[in-house]
């Protein structure tokens, strides 16, 4: 599904990313963990096309994501609040977001009552700007958009970070039934290394922009993971 070949990532001269090679095969639910500044966010925003690579090339379906934009009808992602429309109430960005793909305000709202009990009666109906809410509602805002039209590809960026305990837990549940029930690609990380293990059949770990661990998940994951950030 995502090939990566020879990518790098170079600011003013100082090599933040470089990954020789790396495929993600569809239906993977794929975890990326590292220490701030391993190279995570580059390699999500150069995935999406938001920032362009030094070298070499991403591939996502058969297409180059710097040279072609057919990859996104099938991608979508959420990263930060950047991506959130803070003028519009939480509907208003569903809407605006199923329009996009392709689906009425009457498909929003069905699609939406699966999330009652992840929105915690918290963010629809209240009227709010989606820049009025607070951060972890606004990321839960953002994940779920990101979910609207079933795409292929799913990219989030550290999704458990200010979320509640139960929220956690819903949302581990929901990334691993997506990969199972509509076989999407789902592309994680998160410095929380409990939550990627269990949601994440597959591993990888940048070090200062390198690669340096590939790890099929198995039930020594975590401890391994925990041993190597611990030296």
């Amino acid at each position: 599904m995502i090939q990566v070949t020879e990518l790098s990532k170079k600011y003013s001269g100082v090599s933040v990313l470089n990954i020789t090679s790396l495929e993600i095969p569809k239906g993977q639910a794929f975890g990326l963990v590292g220490n701030n500044g391993a190279g995570k966010t580059t390699f999500f925003n150069l995935l999406l096309d938001l920032i362009k690579p030094t070298t070499g090339t991403i591939i996502n379906n058969e297409i180059q994501v710097n040279t072609s934009e057919l990859w996104k009808p099938f991608t979508a992602a959420f990263i930060d609040e950047s991506f959130l429309i803070g003028y519009l109430t939480a509907e208003e960005y569903f809407y605006f977001i199923g329009e996009l793909r392709g689906m009425n305000k009457t498909d929003i709202d069905a699609f939406l009552v699966q999330f009652e009990e992840i929105f915690n009666d918290e963010i629809i109906g209240k009227k709010k700007y989606l820049r009025d809410l607070s951060k972890g509602n606004q990321k839960k805002a953002g994940i779920v958009a990101a979910l609207i039209g079933n795409p292929e590809v799913i990219i989030l960026d550290e999704p458990f970070a200010n979320l509640d305990p139960t929220t956690q837990i819903r949302l581990k549940k929901l990334l691993k039934d997506l990969t199972i029930e509509s076989n999407a690609t789902v592309l994680i990380s998160s410095h929380d290394l409990g939550h990627v293990t269990e949601v994440c059949e597959r591993i990888v770990v940048l070090d200062k922009g390198n690669l340096v661990k590939d790890i099929n998940t198995s039930e020594e994951t975590l401890k391994e993971l925990e041993t190597y950030f611990s030296v």
